[in-house]
Order: C-alpha cells, then sequence, then structure tokens
C-alpha cells in the first residue's frame, strides 16, 4: 500500500502509545508571517547546492525505510504521525507554501524520520520534502512519483542553503517552494525553490508522466516516524524536538493561471482538525491551526 494509507486508512501504529485527551488547536490568526513571494516572479535559475540523489549507504537507508513506511510496512513499535492540509485533485494545477527548517533539530535513531513540511499537489510527479533523519542528516528531497518512487534530487539545509533559499518567518528561517504543472498533456511538473539573493524562483526538479501514487488528492503536511524512548514513555522526537518548530504557511493554489490562499472548501485538515498529541508519542505537541486552512504549526 502506497502514500494512499496516510489519508484513506489514517493509520497509527504503536504498542507503547495510549490514545487520550485532546491536541492543543486554534483558529484564531497566528503571528505575523514574511510575505510570500510573487509566483509569477521569473524562472532563471537552478538551485545551488543541489545535486542528482547518488544511493550510499547512508541516504539509501533513508530513501528505503521512506519508501517502506509509506507501503505501511511499519514496526510494531513504531508510530506513524501526519497532520496537515489535503487539497481536492480538481482544485488545483499548482501548489506553493512557505515551509520552515530546523537546522539545530537532530534525530538520534537511524529508525526514525520527520518529514515535515512535506508537499505534493495533485496528479503530480514530484513531492517536495523536508527530512530530518540520522541516516542523511537534514535536507530536501524531490521526490520522483512518475520515474522511479523515489528520491532524484537532493540538498543539504546548511548554511549556503539558508543563507540563499530562505527568510525568518516566525523567527525560524523558511523557504519557498512551488510546484506547477508545466504541460498538462504530458503530466509534466515543475519544482522550483525562490532564491531571495535574485528574487527568482530557480528549478529544483521536472518530471513528466504518470503519478504512482495512486491518490486523487495532494498534501501539505507534517509527517513522523518515530520510536518509543523506554526511558520516558515518549518518542524520541518528543525530546530531540522540544524546541523545534515545523510550520508551513501562505499555502496557495494554482487554476488555470490564478493563484488563492488555501481555504476549508479546498483543502482539509487531515486526519482530523483536532489530533490527539499522544497518537504522537508526545503529549505536549501542540497543533496549531494559525489560518483558515492555508496555515499550520506543530510545536511544543
Amino acid at each position: 500500500m502506497k502514500r494512499r494509507s496516510l489519508f484513506a486508512c489514517a493509520v497509527l501504529i504503536a504498542t507503547t502509545f495510549t490514545s487520550a485527551g485532546t491536541a492543543a488547536a486554534t483558529t484564531e490568526a497566528g503571528p505575523g508571517t514574511a510575505a510570500s513571494p510573487d509566483p509569477n516572479a521569473p524562472k532563471s535559475g537552478i538551485v545551488a547546492g543541489a545535486h542528482a540523489f547518488a544511493p550510499g549507504a547512508r541516504n539509501s537507508r533513508a530513501a528505503d525505510r521512506f519508501r517502506e513506511l509509506r507501503r505501511a510496512r511499519v514496526a510494531r513499535d513504531e508510530i506513524h504521525g501526519y497532520w496537515g492540509v489535503r487539497p481536492a485533485g480538481d482544485t488545483h494545477d499548482g501548489i506553493m507554501a512557505t515551509q520552515s527548517v530546523a537546522p539545530n533539530y537532530r534525530v538520534s535513531s537511524s529508525e526514525d524520520f520527520t518529514y515535515a513540511p512535506t508537499l505534493k499537489a495533485a496528479g503530480s510527479c514530484v513531492e517536495v520534502t523536508t527530512v530530518y533523519s540520522l541516516t542523511m542528516g537534514n535536507g530536501l528531497w524531490a521526490w520522483d512519483w512518475c520515474g522511479h518512487e523515489g528520491p532524484a534530487k537532493e540538498i543539504k539545509i546548511d548554511d549556503a542553503f539558508i543563507e540563499t533559499y530562505t527568510k525568518p518567518v516566525n523567527d525560524h528561517p523558511a523557504y519557498n517552494v512551488q510546484l506547477v504543472q508545466t504541460d498538462a498533456a504530458a503530466n509534466e511538473w515543475a519544482a522550483y525553490l525562490y532564491n531571495h539573493k535574485t528574487a527568482a524562483w530557480d528549478l529544483f526538479y521536472r518530471q513528466s508522466g504518470r503519478d504512482q501514487s495512486n491518490v486523487t488528492y495532494g498534501w501539505d503536511i507534517f509527517e513522523l516516524y518515530t520510536t518509543s524512548d523506554p526511558s520516558s514513555g515518549t518518542s524520541y522526537f518528543c525530546s530531540e524536538a522540544k524546541s523545534d518548530v515545523f510550520e508551513s504557511s501562505s499555502i496557495r493554489l494554482r487554476l488555470k493561471e490564478v493563484w488563492r490562499l488555501a481555504s476549508p472548501v479546498d483543502s482539509p485538515w487531515e486526519p482530523t482538525a483536532q489530533p490527539n498529541p499522544k497518537d504522537y508519542g508526545c503529549p505536549t505537541l501542540k497543533f496549531d491551526r494559525a489560518g483558515a486552512n492555508d496555515h499550520w504549526i506543530v510545536h511544543q
């Protein structure tokens, strides 16, 4: 079972965690965010520092695990949680968002992965994923859904990336990403990152073909695979990300060249508007609905 298990089944697997209580959530306006760049700004460069995914002992493990987990082969002592919005398939032919990065966040277990935020348009050939793992470190993947179903391009979240592709949003760095269909007949999609030095969109990855996710919607979500810390009874994620923020803001959809903010009508919350933090192995985790389905924050 592929990625459709995320929303179709809403499976959370864990033997050491119990479900109780209610997640903190809000529909009030959150703190101000940096203006989203012009979606129609020039597209003139290629993402600096990005390179083709070269399988190796470390990053292949991360990619294989990512693929296995999305096929629902999850260890019994591991929890898989996600939360965010699910744009419907007939509502857009492009999507963009401002995505946070947590440069100091470190994952300690080779079995644990945080993909947050991760963005895919309905029917698109590309998913742009913010990846945190012990095996590959912190970076971005361009995940190819129309080719070999795996990471095709990657870039590290390092000083050069932060300087070129991020601006502070709510006191943490965030990058702007855009996925757009460039040829409907071939189902060609391009993923761009906004270069703040040149004020232009740089190409990250382009692919065409049939979307092999086998679902009819897109997603902009916080996604977590974590194991239990026997000493605390909570997930390792809960202690490792205690001071980190995972945020997606200015989520916009494009249809017939017109961009608009995501809304409750076209982008419902999934799996629920008010998740239970204990289902994520972290009772202190908060899920803030900081906008009308165009802005979410996960933090402690």
